[in-house]
């Protein structure tokens, strides 16, 4: 991939090309203030710790992901992989969070998905590298590629707080789609990542609310 967002300057350096891009975003930007890098580590288990944040409270995963990495250390694709259903079940993952931890891990230890490689790829060809794998839809894969990999052109469409951001931002009626949310940030290519968290600050400073991606519900 041609942009990486490692550092504050990586994002500072895509908000100017935004602006360039679309003018528009000047006033979003300028009452969104700071975006913040919100960088994490990635691998197996930061694609783990996606999927146990998944549709519970920030509070709820916490406590849940301390649990589960405090039993199966180190997290990796094997350990998972040969772990009791009983013993995920009894750290507080969901039979959904287990069938999709277990088919990640499967995936890996397989060769069928090579998360280094996906530093590599495009955001499209990333993204399709990890939604065959049962319960990592695509709101999933671009929050890893996001905060894990650092892709600079991922787009989550499907986030609900991004939704809402670019529908006020816009003078939308309506919440846009996700087909919809795909068409609008086309222009913002490839920079749709940093455009993603312009977006995010934006919806915290209307909202007053924390700057967090919003998975749509199922």
């Amino acid at each position: 991939m041609s942009h990486r967002i490692d550092t504050d300057a990586d994002v500072a350096l895509g908000l100017a090309a935004l602006l360039r891009q679309d003018p528009r975003l000047a006033e979003v930007a300028r009452i969104a203030g700071p975006l913040p890098l919100r960088r994490r580590p990635g691998g197996f288990a930061g694609l783990a710790a996606i999927v146990v944040a998944q549709q519970v409270s920030t509070a709820s995963a916490a406590a849940i992901w301390k649990r589960f990495s405090a039993a199966y250390q180190p997290l990796d694709a094997q350990r998972i992989r040969r772990a009791r259903t009983s013993g995920l079940a009894h750290v507080g993952l969901s039979a959904p969070k287990i069938r999709t931890l277990k088919a990640l891990a499967r995936a890996v230890g397989d060769g069928a998905l090579d998360l280094a490689a996906l530093d590599h790829m495009t955001a499209d060809e990333a993204h399709a590298a990890l939604t065959p794998i049962t319960g990592i839809g695509p709101w999933t894969a671009d929050i890893y590629l996001l905060f894990c990999v650092g892709h600079a052109d991922a787009w989550p469409a499907g986030d609900l707080a991004l939704q809402e951001a670019v529908r006020l931002a816009f003078a939308h009626e309506a919440r846009p789609k996700s087909a919809e949310m795909i068409a609008i940030a086309e222009p913002w290519r490839p920079w749709r990542g940093v455009a993603a968290r312009l977006f995010w600050a934006y919806y915290a400073a209307v909202k007053r609310r924390d700057p967090v991606p919003v998975q749509p519900t199922k």
